[in-house]
């Protein structure tokens, strides 16, 4: 072998132990780096973990919240409807209670003021009559007067 030849099987051999460090490096280097990956996952899911709970819990928290306002509403419409329905019954008795007993006030004034007009028209007819016959005598007696 010539001078050249090991040169150059000595360049080779050189850049053959320069990729073999440099693979070497790159392969510690993608294991630290899947380490790291590892980590941020592992921290990621125990910190995502409580937070998932937590919204769980939040979106039950409001679900239960929905529906309790929601029974309340209902129950607040029943009552509200339940009170009105008295509200009408109490009116409408109030009403009977009241205007009953006026409209029987009012038939007994009506009577009354009809009975005071018969007897107020009977007085009349009888100061008439009586008032009426000396009028008559009178201008009977006048008639009978020469003069």
């Amino acid at each position: 072998m010539t001078g050249t030849a090991e040169i150059l099987l000595g360049v080779i051999a050189l850049a053959v132990a320069i990729m073999a460090i440099v693979q070497v490096g790159a392969i510690v280097v993608g294991l630290r780096l899947a380490r790291r990956v590892e980590q941020l996952a592992t921290d990621l899911e125990t910190g995502v973990k409580p937070l998932l709970v937590n919204l769980t819990a939040v979106t039950a928290d409001a679900a239960k919240a929905a529906s309790l306002a929601a029974a309340q509403a209902e129950r607040f419409d029943r009552v509200m409807t339940e009170l009105s329905g008295r509200v009408d019954q109490t009116i409408t008795s109030a009403q009977q209670l009241v205007i009953g007993p006026a409209r029987e006030g009012m038939a007994i004034v009506a009577g009354v003021r009809a009975a005071l007009s018969a007897f107020q028209a009977l007085r009349e007819a009888s100061r008439r009559r009586t008032a009426g016959r000396p009028v008559a005598m009178e201008e009977e007696e006048e008639s009978l007067f020469i003069g």
